[in-house]
């Protein structure tokens, strides 16, 4: 089987909806709607192209790190 395209909705008989994020002659990388991020072997894979447009994902959020400040009672017990 060849590589699919970046980008392609498709539908998966155990994992239901997915895009396809990565694709080349052995792997292929889909991200599943419900079920998240999972690899196949190209080959072996049993997909079908899915109708529609796949739902718009929100990006990972970052979180901010936190800055422990350093203070002045625990400082002067270390001299």
């Amino acid at each position: 089987m060849k590589a699919l395209p970046k980008g392609q909705y498709i539908k998966h008989f155990q994992y239901g909806l997915g895009v396809i994020t990565e694709s080349n002659e052995q792997r292929t990388s889909i991200d599943f709607d419900i079920h998240g991020m999972k690899k196949f072997v190209t080959g072996l894979m049993a997909v079908d192209p899915a109708e529609g447009t796949p739902p718009k994902r929100s990006r990972a959020k970052r979180s901010k790190k936190l800055v422990t400040a350093l203070l002045p009672a625990a400082t002067a017990g270390a001299q």
